[in-house]
């Protein structure tokens, strides 16, 4: 039987459908996990997503041609039987099962196994073949727990705050800023975010998480009036101008990051932070392997990461695994921003 899904260079293609899931190439028909965008891309014909991802993509496509789905509905393409599921990535985010004849096929997107309070839960899909990102497929990566995290921030933050300095932390627009916005005690002062965070928290915002109030960085803004702020911006306007207006000579700003990649030293040399914060919309290496078991498949497709050495560990665990390359960029030390 031929497979269910392909790899081409436009993207992961299913032939009993003829269509798309998240392409990097225009293509007539694409099915979007979320809304990242290395996972939605602008140019193509038709877009089909969750109606929880929907509000993202169209903030960040624009005018395109796009239908939704709730998870668990199912609906039938060409001769393909195609449901969205839950990722626990993001809010809205989605695993993507095919069915052909019988034979199952499950597109994780980016995914994480442990409930950030914000993105639905991640669900097993059982499956015959698992396609999986492997972002962070090493061992050295475990992700700090929810509660010592939200502990850590807020005791960096009063620390600050006390001194009557910023804390500018780093984060995703979509995703990780959210789960720092949600974890910070507003008690400790306001919360300031960037433009590109704002734009984004104001669409999740509209769609009923409960995020707590947040203000604007504009230039008009006075920042005196916000002594002690926490400041929620993308990883590169850190290192941008933009960032300078909170570090006076007399209070210098202090700075973190929120990312997987915190648990590399090297990675926290590079950035220069006062704070790195071991935090991720990725499964770490035993999220990873959970999620893997808890599919019952036996081919394992693994994309965007550490492919190699985690293939070989999956092959030594009896799996049939294989690396896909992809133009996804999992975690990035960079992200496209719009402001």
């Amino acid at each position: 039987m031929a497979d269910v899904l392909t790899f081409t260079d436009s993207g992961i293609y299913c032939p009993a459908g003829d269509f798309y899931i998240d392409p990097w190439r225009p293509v007539p028909r694409a099915l979007i996990t979320h809304g990242h965008a290395d996972h939605a891309r602008g140019g193509m014909g038709r877009y089909l997503s969750t109606d929880g991802a929907a509000p993202v993509i169209r903030h960040r496509l624009g005018e395109i041609d796009l239908a939704t789905i709730r998870y668990g509905e199912t609906r039938r393409i060409g001769e393909a039987e195609v449901s969205f599921h839950p990722a626990g990535h993001v809010p809205g985010s989605a695993q993507i099962r095919v069915e052909v004849k019988g034979q199952v096929w499950v597109v994780s997107g980016d995914y994480k196994v442990v409930s950030d309070g914000l993105s639905e839960p991640f669900e097993p899909i059982p499956c015959h073949a698992f396609i999986t990102e492997c972002t962070f497929g090493l061992p050295v990566f475990k992700w700090t727990a929810p509660e010592r995290l939200a502990a850590d921030l807020n005791a960096w933050w009063a620390a600050a705050a006390g001194q009557g300095r910023f804390a500018l932390i780093g984060a995703y627009s979509l995703g990780k800023a959210q789960r720092v916005m949600a974890a910070a005690d507003a008690s400790i002062g306001p919360i300031l975010t960037h433009g590109a965070v704002e734009n984004v928290t104001e669409v999740l915002r509209a769609q009923g998480l409960p995020l707590p109030a947040t203000i604007r960085v504009t230039p008009e803004l006075d920042l005196k009036a916000h002594p002690g702020a926490l400041v929620v911006a993308p990883p590169a306007a850190l290192s941008a101008p933009w960032a300078r207006r909170f570090s006076p000579a007399s209070a210098p700003a202090t700075t973190g990051f929120a990312s997987g990649w915190m648990a590399l030293r090297g990675v926290r040399r590079r950035r220069a932070a006062d704070r790195g914060f071991v935090m991720s919309d990725h499964a770490d290496w035993a999220g990873l392997n959970d999620a893997i078991r808890a599919t019952g498949a036996e081919r394992i497709f693994v994309t965007h990461g550490y492919t190699s050495p985690f293939r070989r560990w999956l092959e030594e665990e009896g799996y049939d695994a294989h690396v896909v390359s992809t133009e996804y960029a999992g975690e990035g030390e960079t992200e496209e921003e719009e402001a």
